[in-house]
């Protein structure tokens, strides 16, 4: 059993009984002892957000703006151009669309030290509907310039994703879910840098890449395709929208020759569109989908419910890793016919 979380003391161990919101309420607690320039800002969601735990540690340096997101990331903008460092805190759609213009103005255009934390992203709130799902979040936050966008497989990697982005330069936008989201790793050492995807199990038949909620099922699914349908399926936890890692990409283009994307988010703009555009530059062919919310606006539902009918839980993702492993491609080694 987990030990009581008390103050700013936590443990990996704890990362099973909270949210990836309350973890990095925590950590933010931490980082707060460490630097006062550390600022708070919510829009009358502290709660929710779990960006609370750093106004009742630290209620000096802590804004509630009411519910006004807008002015929230102008006055955000604000506090870093006084030198302070703000994390900023909403959920995820109403940072990327009811803010949209003053994330990209006030912050991006003058490419501000600020850090947002955005909550309940994809369809992790199912229940609340279109108007709260964030499903278009990741293609807005990717275009803009200056943006860093981070998509954390769990509370564990939430945790070394705050972390990281107190020295990385300029604005972050760090995705996380609305509820207790399963963990996948059991330490923090597993190597997180900002920008570089990790690889979780190795493979030659097939790549599955994935971000969010869906790691932990791209894992489990490429045990039980190894078990049940003998294929070596590689496994590339790709935690960073932007900037991306390139090589990673084109390394499992190269040796795998079929790509499987799968995010909590549209197939449009996101994780998916991100790896096909790499891709289609290398010039290099293999078979390739992408798995993700269609072209609509996502249904009404248990999150659970809502992942396995768009195929985003372990037997979604089997099922279609079996039905690209059945694409015909060249598979000779003269890339040169491929371009």
């Amino acid at each position: 059993m987990a030990e009581e979380v008390t103050g700013t003391t936590w443990t990996v161990y704890d990362a099973n009984s909270m949210t990836q919101a309350e973890i990095y309420g925590h950590v933010l607690c931490e980082l707060g002892e460490e630097n006062p320039d550390i600022v708070g800002l919510s829009a009358d969601l502290a709660k929710s957000t779990k960006i609370g735990l750093f106004g009742d540690r630290f209620p000096g340096r802590f804004f509630n703006v009411g519910i006004a997101e807008q002015n929230m990331f102008g006055v955000a903008a604000g506090l870093a151009k006084a030198g302070f460092l703000p994390f900023v805190s909403t959920m995820a759609a109403f940072t990327s669309m009811r803010a949209c213009e003053q994330v990209r103005t006030d912050i991006c255009y003058q490419n501000l030290d600020c850090k947002i934390i955005a909550t309940h992203g994809g369809i992790s709130f199912g229940t609340a509907g279109s108007t709260h799902n964030a499903t278009e979040d990741l293609a807005i936050m990717r275009a803009m310039p200056n943006m860093t966008v981070i998509v954390p497989a769990d509370g564990i990697e939430t945790a070394n994703a705050v972390r990281a982005c107190v020295n990385h330069p300029g604005p972050v936008y760090i995705r996380v879910g609305r509820g207790f989201e399963p963990t996948y790793y059991e330490t923090e050492d597993y190597g997180f840098e900002i920008g570089k995807a990790v690889e979780l199990t190795p493979g030659t038949d097939i790549t599955i890449i994935a971000c969010g909620v869906t790691v932990l099922q791209a894992a489990e699914a490429a045990r039980v395709l190894k078990e049940e349908d003998g294929l070596s399926v590689r496994v590339i936890n790709l935690h960073t929208i932007k900037p991306l890692d390139e090589a990673a990409i084109l390394r499992a283009v190269t040796e795998t020759r079929r790509i499987i994307t799968f995010e909590d988010h549209s197939v449009i703009g996101g994780l998916g569109t991100a790896v096909a555009d790499v891709i289609a530059a290398s010039g290099k062919g293999c078979a390739f989908e992408k798995v993700g919310i269609p072209d609509e606006f996502s249904l009404v539902g248990y999150p659970e419910d809502l992942y396995a009918h768009y195929k985003l839980d372990t037997n979604g993702i089997i099922d279609r890793v079996r039905a690209v492993m059945g694409k015909d491609f060249e598979e000779d080694e003269n890339w040169d016919d491929e371009v």
